[in-house]
């Protein structure tokens, strides 16, 4: 019993099947969540699971109130380099967190952290990719064990507002150039059309095929021309799209898809996913990112949600638009009796991050050389 009165009960789920007939609950406690982004959802969980899972790996805690869902942990246990209790959803997912009712956040979240201590027995907690303000830090703060916090992946964000609100942050010369893209679009009369639930499946296979035309020689991520990733992300949106947490939309121009893209919802948020462009957009001097922009934005208004998160990467296209930066986080808690284990993997994180930086500020460096090399060797053979 709690001071609120109701029974609590703190049950670890196992089972595929099982977690698979949580959906209706699970759904309602998304709705209450007011931190839940859309991976998050249990179409993007469920799915995801199907496509990545491993059997036997599923951990997933809930917490209920007389016999109400008013908290979840969606993991899954990996066991290289050790035994770890990592967020379902994995590198495919912008965001990762718990659940909590919004109305039972210190019920809930005291649960929580009494469960997953008796999940992590044996394991290191790793939730990556945690937003400010997420549930998982209220987990963080009150977690009795040991802990660490490092910085993960960087994200922009717009206040949701229409394109002519979001111009006027930039600079004038910026804004003028803006302006002229979005005349250069309206000119080639190229229109956004929703995808209606029955012609999903064929239009997220064709928005797979322009992104994977789009990135040809420029370092596709690989990822995302697997199987797994298209089964994945046909089941999800199918889903999603039904409870109006994902938005496909096509672009035509002379009745020809030129463009598609795939936009995520939650209760607070909307972010651009994945989108596909015609290389012959390109020719035409069509700007697809500020195309596509332009009608999450005002989607965005129109659904009545705060923020436009332009999602993990500080690519230079997002920061003409002057957002703001989002730095998520990553939380490492383990019971005391495994600190030394969480220090080490702490340290390894750490190590990692670092090799990195350093590789992306040699990086310029090295193409700079390799195409002198090039020039040279053209230059060796015209002679």
């Amino acid at each position: 019993m709690t001071p609120g009165g109701g029974r609590i009960s703190v049950t670890l789920c196992r089972d595929p099947e099982a977690f698979a007939a949580l959906a209706p609950e699970w759904n309602r406690l998304h709705d209450t969540c007011p931190t839940a982004t859309p991976f998050q959802s249990h179409a993007w969980l469920h799915s995801w699971w199907r496509s990545y899972g491993t059997d036997g790996r599923l951990r997933v805690v809930l917490v209920r109130r007389d016999g109400r869902l008013i908290g979840a942990a969606p993991l899954t246990l990996t066991h290289g380099p050790m035994p770890l209790l990592v967020p379902m959803g994995g590198r495919i997912s912008d965001h990762c967190d718990v659940l909590v009712d919004g109305g039972e956040v210190r019920t809930a979240v005291g649960a929580l952290e009494r469960g997953l201590r008796r999940a992590a027995r044996h394991a290191v907690i790793d939730l990556r990719e945690v937003r400010p303000g997420a549930a998982a830090e209220r987990l963080y703060e009150s977690w009795k064990g040991a802990r660490a916090r490092l910085p993960d992946s960087v994200c922009m964000e717009l206040p949701a507002a229409p394109v002519e609100e979001l111009v006027k942050r930039m600079t004038s010369a910026r804004a003028q150039r803006v302006r002229a893209k979005l005349r250069k679009i309206d000119a080639l009369k190229i229109e956004a059309q929703p995808v209606p639930e029955a012609e999903i499946a064929d239009a997220v296979t064709h928005l797979l095929r322009l992104h994977e035309l789009q990135w040809h020689g420029r370092g596709v991520n690989p990822e995302h021309l697997r199987p797994r990733f298209a089964a994945h992300l046909v089941r999800a949106t199918r889903e999603m799209a039904r409870r109006g947490e994902a938005a496909l939309t096509e672009y035509r121009m002379d009745g020809e898809v030129v463009a598609a893209a795939l936009t995520l919802r939650s209760r607070n948020m909307a972010g651009g996913y994945l989108y596909g462009a015609d290389p012959a957009l390109r020719d035409r001097k069509a700007d697809v990112a500020t195309m596509l922009l332009r009608h999450d934005a005002q989607q965005a208004v129109d659904d009545g949600q705060g923020v436009l998160s332009l999602l993990r990467g500080a690519e230079s296209y997002k920061s003409h638009w002057r957002p703001e930066t989002v730095t998520n986080q990553r939380l490492l808690l383990a019971p005391a009796s495994l600190e030394p284990l969480l220090r080490l993997h702490e340290t390894r994180a750490r190590l990692r991050e670092r090799a990195v930086v350093t590789v992306r500020e040699r990086l310029p460096a090295a193409r700079e050389w390799r195409d002198r090399l090039n020039s040279r060797r053209a230059a060796s053979a015209r002679r």
